[in-house]
């Protein structure tokens, strides 16, 4: 195996003066607790994380989003040259390495008040064993490192996986709902669908999120929350549709999505299409009566509660 030529020193995520500066000594000690952790995780599962600052390593990146999203070209969802722009102007440009070569990619840039997770992708091959995972531990802790304590992005709230990975295994929540937030996109993941997401934010101090980098965040108990009074908005039927249930007064809603949305949308594009409208006018209402989005179940539930 052959890294990338470009090695970040051993002291690329050490906290620096100004960011020592801007934060207290708490915040420092989480900094370099996420430094640990983070490290720790890329060891166990065999992956090196390093910021990406040459070309040659931008075009390998886009080349694997490239894949990951079936975007052609790879500009649609990020190219090359835009993951130049972000690692010479200080943003964070990433790229996750095992045996085979690069299987991860991550891109972020500054917002007013966080780091703004534009990408973040693993080889399908290496899907669901845990690369995400210590990629965004990577990132959480650049983050802190640098006196940033929120990361946010946008997730398509249909995709049941990513649901589950940003809440529970992360701690991130959804802070708004925004309907058809990009417009038209010609991917192959979101191509013909109208691009609903949540906006999430990853408060990175939050007991929510250091009880995730630890894995302790707990599983949400559907059973006992229907025993505790809560209702469904939008359930599914045996063949996976969605049912919607009349609207009930309840602190705790749960609203249902499908097991793999995107085989739906490629074997049934209809079904597909109403489960877009149904989570929407499930979900919607509640955002904007000031429910907030707590957690979602390992069965496909978002649990959402009155404020």
């Amino acid at each position: 195996m052959v890294w990338p030529a470009h090695m970040p020193d051993t002291d690329a995520m050490a906290i620096t003066v100004g960011a020592a500066a801007q934060i207290g000594d708490d915040l420092v000690e989480l900094a370099r607790d996420a430094r640990e952790m983070a490290d720790a995780a890329a060891r166990r599962l065999g992956v090196r994380i390093v910021e990406l600052h040459e070309v040659a390593e931008h075009r390998e990146a886009a080349e694997l989003v490239r894949r990951i999203w079936g975007a052609d070209p790879p500009d649609i969802v990020l190219g090359a040259g835009m993951m130049t722009t972000f690692a010479h102007s200080g943003n964070y440009v990433v790229g996750a390495y095992d045996d085979s070569g690069l299987v991860g990619v991550a891109a972020a840039f500054f917002g007013d008040d966080h780091l703004h997770s534009h990408v973040a992708g693993v080889d399908r091959a290496r899907v669901g064993g845990g690369v995400g995972w210590a990629i965004k531990q990577h990132q959480r802790a650049w983050a802190l490192a640098r006196g940033v304590s929120a990361v946010c992005w946008t997730f398509d709230p249909l995709i049941r996986r990513n649901a589950y990975f940003n809440l529970q295994k992360l701690g991130a929540l959804p802070a708004a709902y925004l309907p058809d937030c990009y417009g038209p996109m010609a991917d192959a993941v979101n191509a013909g669908d109208p691009t609903d997401r949540f906006f999430v934010r990853w408060e990175l101090a939050s007991p929510r999120a250091i009880a995730a980098a630890h894995g302790e965040v707990p599983e949400v108990d559907v059973e006992a929350l229907l025993a505790g009074g809560a209702v469904v908005r939008l359930d599914r039927d045996a063949a996976d549709g969605p049912v919607p249930a009349p609207p009930r007064d309840a602190d705790t809603q749960l609203v249902a999505v499908p097991g793999d949305i995107e085989s739906v949308r490629a074997a049934d594009p209809a079904l597909g299409a109403r489960w877009r409208h149904e989570v929407r006018e499930a979900l919607m209402p509640l955002v904007s009566a000031g429910f907030r989005v707590t957690a979602m179940s390992k069965q496909g539930w978002y649990v959402v509660q009155a404020p």
